[in-house]
């Protein structure tokens, strides 16, 4: 009875060690975000970018996405945290729950290199104003059309499916270890990524540093992947995002 109750106790412990450092993680966050947004005359008004504009730009991106993303991954430690201790109980789960969750912002990561990239692409066709607001109609309709179609296809729905069920993925794809632990944040990011990367591109209709929208899109995505009736989301938003784009368009 008292190894039982030890157990429990640190359980708790483990998970909320693990909540306060991700609370944390997406605090400092969102306070770089609020500032960048405040104090960006942007980037994007560079005529001429060199490395370090490039890198300037993939922290911001980066940062941004562990800010939008990491609280919908929530579930997904804590389970984890759980699940560690369950099988460990002589051992502490935040070492590998840390791992875990490097190997989610990895993605996110990569994610952010190749946003960088379109960023940098769309500014040197001068498609993007220095405020990082798309300047083209037809652009910025194609963005909220693909979107929209892509939240009600079933590849993006099958995704969906999987982030939401994170214990479901963790009994599935379990791998022991801070090693095993990483390559399952690779894969449960690998899914995330999937699940929303198309709908990141309207943050460049209605600019990449738009206080109001990047909050709007992260609990969007929040309620999409983590709360209940969040798997209706897409047959919703889905119809209002082509309405959008063919709005824009005409």
């Amino acid at each position: 009875m008292a190894d039982s109750s030890t157990s429990a106790k640190g359980a708790g412990r483990d998970r909320f060690i693990v909540l306060a450092a991700v609370v944390a993680a997406v605090v400092v966050a969102w306070i770089y975000i609020v500032n960048q947004s405040q104090g960006m005359s942007g980037i994007g008004s560079l005529e001429a970018w060199t490395a370090v504009d490039l890198l300037l730009l993939f922290v911001m991106w980066t940062i941004m996405m562990i800010g939008m993303m990491l609280p919908s991954a929530v579930p997904l430690f804590l389970n984890f945290t759980a699940e560690t201790r369950q099988k460990h109980k002589d051992q502490g789960a935040f070492a590998p729950a840390t791992a875990l969750a490097l190997g989610f912002v990895t993605v996110w990561t990569g994610f952010s290199v190749v946003a960088t990239i379109g960023q940098w692409a769309l500014h040197q066709v001068a498609l993007l104003s220095p405020m990082m607001v798309s300047t083209s109609q037809v652009l910025s309709g194609i963005l909220l059309v693909a979107a929209g179609i892509y939240q009600l296809t079933p590849i993006q729905y099958n995704l969906l499916k999987r982030c939401r069920q994170p214990l479901h993925f963790l009994r599935l794809n379990w791998r022991g270890g801070t090693g095993g632990a990483f390559r399952m944040g690779l894969e449960h990011g690998a899914y995330c990524v999937g699940c929303c990367f198309v709908l990141m591109g309207i943050l460049f209709f209605g600019g990449v540093m738009n206080l109001m929208l990047l909050v709007a899109v992260s609990v969007f995505v929040l309620f999409e992947k983590a709360l209940p009736f969040g798997h209706i989301a897409g047959k919703v938003s889905g119809p209002l995002l082509i309405a959008a784009g063919i709005y824009v368009f005409v």
